[in-house]
């Protein structure tokens, strides 16, 4: 079994789910990536899909579909995607075990890429434990 990219909440499903069937017909699911801007280097994007890309990696949970842009992979992997409602904002979150670090306003990340050979690691010590 390969490395789950990425994971969904319930209240990200739900809030993915609600967002397709607002959208239209032609809605299917949202695409996440990262492209670099603000001040402490990268931003999440989140985008409607209404034409899936091959190339994007697919992740669902209770029936919400998110793909994840090729670029990203290595910045995203082992995150978690939640929703979240504060009194100020609503909005994705994302527990990302690869941000170092993030501005003071929270609306940019910085990401290192995965360490590939320690999650194989982790991956091979949980299946001799199992």
């Amino acid at each position: 079994m390969g490395f789950a990219i990425m994971t969904m909440t319930d209240a990200a499903a739900n809030r993915v789910k609600a967002i397709v069937e607002n959208s239209g017909p032609d809605a299917k699911g949202i695409r996440v990536g990262i492209k670099k801007g603000g001040c402490a280097g990268m931003e999440y994007t989140v985008d409607l899909v209404t034409e899936p890309n091959a190339k994007d990696d697919l992740v669902e949970h209770q029936g919400a579909r998110v793909w994840v842009e090729p670029s990203a992979v290595l910045y995203l992997l082992g995150t978690q995607m939640d929703f979240e409602v504060t009194k100020m904002r609503s909005g994705f979150t994302f527990n990302n075990p690869n941000q170092t670090s993030a501005c003071g306003c929270g609306e940019s990340v910085e990401l290192k890429p995965a360490d590939l050979a320690a999650l194989a690691k982790e991956r091979a010590a949980e299946n001799q434990t199992a």
